[in-house]
């Protein structure tokens, strides 16, 4: 571990780890900064929901999208939030998809209506806020467990991920009201890399042995098979 005492010492921790729980709590695998990291001496400038961009872990994940290349952040982990670098998406992506597209996970029922409801939207408009994609797609007030579940289910399959925030805008091009969260599919958002290719030349025991041998550098007491659910996300 570096320092960590603002968002420029997390960018650099997070890269050197590959990986990290995002949203305060380890899971028992690995968190750059969980929610009791600022009690632990010395006395840490990092306090979470502060607002602070430069010390507050909650605004860390919209800014590393919007500031940093390699870096996705989505509900990968424990249907919770989690970062992954781009050294180790493709092992990630390699045992999650396990060769397959999505047409193919749907045809064979891995894959919810509702998920494919929303991915059809999300991969026709390129990326879309989560406003539009519940307008566009008609879900209603009524639908929202469900689809609070789909969307959760596209991201831990590594079909989509998190690509920004964006306030919404009125007909004069006025930005208005609370940020939402944009959405685009994982192919979008790693075009012009390597991530796929190298996600195919790889086997499930290469690919699982990179990512568990480093879960272990980060976190040598972590459980079996807390470990495989983490990597393999069910």
């Amino acid at each position: 571990m570096h320092k960590l005492d603002n968002f420029d010492d997390f960018v650099k921790n997070l890269i050197a780890s590959g990986f990290s729980m995002g949203g305060g709590s380890s899971e028992g695998i690995y968190a750059i900064v969980d929610y009791g990291w600022q009690e632990t001496p010395p006395a840490s400038p990092i306090v979470w929901h502060t607002g602070n961009p430069e010390t507050d872990p909650w605004e860390w994940r919209v800014r590393v999208l919007n500031e940093r290349k390699g870096i996705a952040y989505s509900k990968c982990f424990f249907n919770k939030s989690g970062y992954i670098t781009e050294e180790f998406y493709p092992c990630f992506l390699s045992l999650r998809r396990v060769g397959r597209d999505f047409e193919d996970d749907y045809t064979d029922g891995h894959i919810s209506h509702y998920a494919k409801r929303i991915y059809n939207i999300i991969r026709e408009y390129d990326e879309l806020s989560l406003r539009d994609i519940k307008t566009l797609g008609g879900f209603g007030h009524n639908e929202k467990s469900r689809f609070d579940s789909a969307l959760t289910e596209l991201q831990m399959r590594m079909y989509l991920t998190i690509c920004g925030a964006r306030r919404q805008v009125n007909r004069k091009g006025e930005e208005y009201g609370w940020e939402t969260t944009v959405f685009c599919t994982a192919e979008r958002f790693w075009k012009d890399t390597d991530v796929f290719a190298l996600a195919e030349k790889l086997n499930e025991t290469d690919a699982y042995n990179i990512i568990s041998e480093r879960i272990l550098e980060l976190n040598p007491f972590a459980d079996d098979k807390r470990i495989k659910k983490f990597i393999y996300g069910k």
